[in-house]
């Protein structure tokens, strides 16, 4: 799934930076550049943040608004 259609950046590109150590949409942007144009999807790269958890709460919230599965702390392990 696309996450920025302006730059064709998806949901596991997202993932990739994260998994690179990204905690932050600007730290995500200046991987893959989501984010750097319209901004429309800054939210769901903060989703994503949260649910993968590297930001904490409120970004925790707003994946579970958008209906990201719940991330648990096994996952993280």
């Amino acid at each position: 799934m696309y996450v920025c259609v302006c730059h064709g950046v998806t949901e596991d590109r997202v993932r990739q930076e994260i998994a690179e150590g990204a905690k932050t949409p600007r730290q995500v942007a200046k991987g893959c550049k989501a984010g750097t144009d319209c901004g429309s999807c800054v939210r769901r790269i903060q989703a994503l943040l949260g649910h993968e958890g590297a930001r904490p709460c409120p970004t925790a919230r707003l994946a579970a608004r958008l209906g990201l599965p719940a991330h648990t702390a096994a996952e993280a392990a």
